[in-house]
């Protein structure tokens, strides 16, 4: 078995170690482009974990808009959409991409509030955007995995 992460285990880590590998091996001739392959493997691992930040940054819009937006049954599906991009997001998370994700989750959380501030102005409730959390109020775990939708306030 070939040493560092695994493919099954971390694909976002065994991109990145793969790449490093490939470009540290000797290679005889000029056949073998090993610089342009070790990147297209980082950029499948990139691919993932910037997947992985959209599907956050939607989940956090909506779970706002739940909690902030005009009750009715709008709400339905903004808990629809957080199901499904709970359920990709499972499918994107890795070790190393829940790491890089949580490292990154202010700034995520800053742009869904941005996103959402937008919405309620879109949706007539002008008055809702004041009372949006400056610091996110869910965190990874809670963002991620599938609980009913708009428990928390």
């Amino acid at each position: 078995m070939p040493d560092g992460p695994r493919y099954d285990d971390d694909f976002y880590a065994w991109t990145q170690y793969q790449a490093e590998v490939l470009r540290s091996m000797e290679c005889e001739g000029n056949g073998f482009d090993r610089g342009n392959v070790a990147e297209e493997i980082e950029a499948l691992g990139r691919s993932q974990l910037h997947d992985a930040f959209g599907l956050v940054r939607k989940t956090l819009t909506s779970l706002l808009l739940i909690a902030h937006g005009p009750a009715g049954r709008r709400r339905y599906g903004w808990m629809y959409e957080i199901a499904g991009w709970r359920a990709e997001l499972e499918d994107k998370m890795s070790p190393t991409i829940w790491l890089l994700t949580q490292a990154e989750l202010p700034e995520l959380y800053e742009d869904a509030r941005k996103i959402t501030e937008l919405r309620l102005r879109e949706l007539g409730a002008d008055e809702a955007v004041n009372d949006l959390p400056t610091r996110s109020p869910y965190s990874l775990d809670e963002i991620s995995h599938p609980e009913p939708a708009g428990e928390k306030k």
